[in-house]
């Protein structure tokens, strides 16, 4: 027999609580025991005013922001969208059944006012950061750093070349922030070399060919991680160039002792941070160990002698070729004695001509100039130190590990869909990365620590 369905009449009280129906191995369930939000109204504060209709409340805003970012929900309107709909997500923002989720259009009214103004964002992704100490995540006894390449929200056609500059015409949020960094270090001051492209919607976006799909315009995500549990201490946003990238590791360096307290023996990271400067400070300055390969260029592809093959004396400063002969910094006595350091920092030893002339091994060695000619940084110390730490077995493990920051990055672009930025300008990028990395920490925490098993009744 067929059976019909029995369409009930409405009833007159209903008893419904959204804590029975959110799963208990839910992802937010486990993420709301980190998530502590009881101070942002307070921190907030100076930035409403004192009269008016009561605003949206912030705390609704940033918990529905980190839902959108611990799931991958890149639209607002989506975002509103959902939060409307699934009862999870209407647990996580203390909406109950009947409560109203704010427009869309109210996040980019804060994000690019109060939340921005107050620099909340940034607070936010401490908090997770501290949470993570807190739960012992944090070993701080070695670090690793890098940097990803994230599309900026921009089409390719609407540019100028790099070199006739911004036109007049060019006006926005976008280029008022570009006009604001030319001079920081992180971005316009990054490097004296002119981009090649300069897109008019969003110019600090910086034209790239770095990977091997077509150039794109990009900024450049920075990652410093705890090597125990890749937890993310630090994130910075830059333009996409390896001067800037370099300039990010110190901010991230500096940044996390200033606040956290925390100094790492070991940098672990790849060879766009092994430059000699670069080495040099994280050795005589910061006295961290640089598993780092050296950048250097001095090998040859001639078969002639390279630079490896020449001896350095420390106590005459000077070096020994193959053939026996010496190289010094000057084969003349001065009056005035001369320091001999280049504008980039090297030194140049030169061997004398007649002793090149009368060598045997000079078409091995320098065939094509009357004598050879060997560079050596200020900083060679510090080079040596990270060459002597290459050779060891905890370089090996170093090399691992460092792929726990490229397999974060996998996860920002794959599970959190942060391919493409959804927001233009320097201070957009820079929001969108606190956000997503404080969600990574959040999944993190999530995942490592267990959750207390319900009482039973």
């Amino acid at each position: 027999m067929m059976g019909e369905r029995t369409v009930a009449q409405d009833g007159l009280f209903y008893s419904f609580s959204l804590e029975r129906h959110v799963p208990p191995d839910h992802l937010l369930r486990s993420i709301d025991r980190f998530v502590d939000l009881s101070d942002i109204r307070e921190h907030l504060r100076p930035f409403y005013s004192e009269t008016g209709r009561p605003s949206i409340d912030p705390e609704l805003m940033i918990r529905m922001l980190i839902i959108g970012y611990c799931m991958g929900i890149r639209s607002e309107r989506r975002l509103c969208d959902e939060v409307h709909l699934n009862l999870a997500y209407r647990w996580f923002c203390r909406l109950g059944l009947e409560g109203d989720v704010p427009d869309h259009s109210t996040f980019s009214k804060n994000q690019h006012g109060r939340f921005r103004d107050s620099d909340l964002l940034r607070q936010l992704f401490e908090m997770t950061v501290a949470r993570c100490i807190a739960h012992g995540l944090v070993g701080g006894e070695g670090f690793a750093v890098d940097a990803s390449l994230i599309r900026a929200d921009v089409q390719r056609q609407r540019s100028v070349p790099g070199g006739q500059g911004l036109p007049p015409e060019a006006v926005g949020r976008a280029v008022a922030e570009y006009l604001d960094v030319l001079d920081d270090a992180a971005f316009g001051g990054a490097t004296p070399v002119t981009p090649k492209r300069i897109n008019l919607t969003d110019p600090a976006s910086r034209w790239t060919a770095a990977t091997r799909e077509a150039a794109f315009y990009a900024y450049s995500t920075n990652y410093l991680i705890d090597l125990d549990h890749a937890v993310i201490v630090d994130v910075e946003a830059t333009t996409s160039v390896r001067q800037a990238e370099v300039t990010a590791q110190r901010r991230m360096i500096e940044r996390t002792q200033e606040r956290f307290g925390i100094w790492p023996e070991r940098l672990v990271a790849d060879t766009a941070y092994g430059s000699a400067p670069n080495l040099a400070w994280l050795v005589e300055e910061m006295s961290i160990e640089p598993h780092i390969p050296v950048f250097d260029k001095s090998a040859r592809n001639d078969g002639s002698f390279e630079r490896a093959d020449f001896v350095y004396d420390h106590e005459d400063d000077s070096y020994t070729c193959p053939g026996g002969n010496r190289l010094r910094r000057s084969n003349r006595n001065f009056s005035t004695p001369r320091k001999g350091v280049d504008k980039d920092g090297s030194i140049r030893y030169r061997a004398r001509q007649q002793d090149c002339q009368s060598c045997a091994l000079r078409q091995q060695c320098t065939p094509n100039m009357p004598a050879r000619k060997v560079t050596r940084s200020i900083h060679e110390g510090a080079r040596d130190l990270a060459r002597d730490i290459a050779t060891t077995d905890a370089y090996l493990v170093s090399r691992r590990q460092r792929k726990k920051v490229e397999m974060l990055f996998a996860h920002l672009k794959r599970i959190l869909k942060l391919d493409r930025l959804r927001l233009r300008g320097p201070n957009s990028a820079r929001d969108e990365f606190h956000l997503a990395a404080a969600a990574q920490n959040l999944r993190k925490m999530a995942k490592i620590i267990p959750m207390a098993r319900p009482a039973l009744a």
